[in-house]
């Protein structure tokens, strides 16, 4: 019985133990959180500076992001001028037409057809040419009939549109297929250039932002050299010691993230009246892309990530270096 008395006491000690270790883990970190706020508050124009360059370093490439979803945006309108003009037999009826513009319909990576009859494309044609009364004496019609398929450019690289435009151009009934492939191109190489271009500024930037958080922290430890090298003397392990520094770059990465959010809003805010005004004049549906919940959520995550990576660089390197 003894020996079970003394194995339960044993038992429930351990478990007292382990608790009392996970409330102090607990506390730490909220006191650490919460003393490293309270340090930068009561530097507010170092702090506010600081988050200003942070701010800046985020903003710049997200704003290129944005504009860049707004050019895909526009892209979407811009389809119709990437299209196959596929010229049809004069031979075909527009039964045979309608037929064949509706199988090219349930082909993969087309958006629309369009058939245009030649009687329409002849009446189009004398408008836009001023030249209806010359095209009245003809004894025949001249135009023949065309369909106008639109690929979708999101699902069709500029090969794959070529391979389109030869499947187009050897259906019965086709004379010839004809694609504007120069445009196409331009658009995927505007496309990939913008894409790169943001990938290229933001890991830049990132690395701006792991510096000037970094250079932060250093200064932060020198400031405090005394008391961590009384913590190590007492027995403070380093990452007790290295903890209040990371809540201290979390909490610039956050401010910092938050605050090229509203300069962002703001930006964007400003900008939607005169965009709106603008598309409008041209009969146009646009609507001006802006911060989703998505997006805030991935600028304001990475500044806290980018806050916490460059705090944890600097602490490793700077705190193994102090001894009491």
């Amino acid at each position: 019985m003894a020996v079970n008395k003394r194995a339960s006491g044993g038992a429930k000690q351990s478990r007292v133990t382990v608790n009392n270790a996970w409330q102090a883990y607990l506390h730490h970190h909220k006191s650490s959180a919460r003393d490293s706020l309270q340090r930068m508050l009561a530097n507010p124009v170092a702090s506010a500076m600081t988050w200003l360059v942070l701010a800046i370093a985020l903003a710049l490439p997200m704003t290129l992001y944005v504009a860049m979803a707004n050019v895909k945006q526009l892209s979407q309108r811009w389809d119709q001028t990437s299209q196959i003009s596929v010229y049809l037999h004069k031979t075909v009826s527009a039964e045979e037409a309608q037929a064949l513009a509706d199988k090219i319909r349930t082909w993969p990576g087309i958006k629309a057809v369009n058939y245009i009859g030649a009687d329409t494309a002849l009446a189009e044609f004398s408008e836009q040419t001023g030249l209806g009364d010359v095209l009245t004496r003809l004894d025949d019609n001249p135009l023949p009939s065309v369909l106008s398929v639109v690929p979708d450019l999101h699902d069709n690289s500029s090969e794959e549109l070529a391979a389109l435009q030869m499947r187009l151009q050897q259906e019965t009934g086709v004379e010839q297929a004809q694609l504007d492939m120069q445009w196409v191109k331009r658009l995927y190489e505007f496309m990939s250039f913008g894409e790169r271009l943001v990938w290229a500024l933001a890991l830049l930037l990132g690395l701006a932002v792991l510096l000037i958080i970094g250079n932060t922290i250093r200064l932060a430890i020198e400031s405090r050299r005394d008391e961590i090298q009384v913590i190590k003397l007492i027995g403070g392990t380093d990452a007790f010691v290295r903890r209040p520094f990371l809540y201290t770059g979390i909490w610039f990465g956050l401010g910092g993230g938050l605050l090229a959010w509203l300069v962002l809003s703001i930006g964007l805010w400003w900008l939607a009246g005169p965009v709106e005004r603008l598309v409008a004049l041209y009969g146009s549906d646009f609507q001006l892309h802006t911060l989703g919940l998505g997006d805030s959520l991935l600028l304001i995550g990475d500044g806290i990530m980018l806050g916490w990576l460059g705090a944890w660089l600097a602490v490793n390197q700077h705190i193994s270096r102090i001894e009491p």
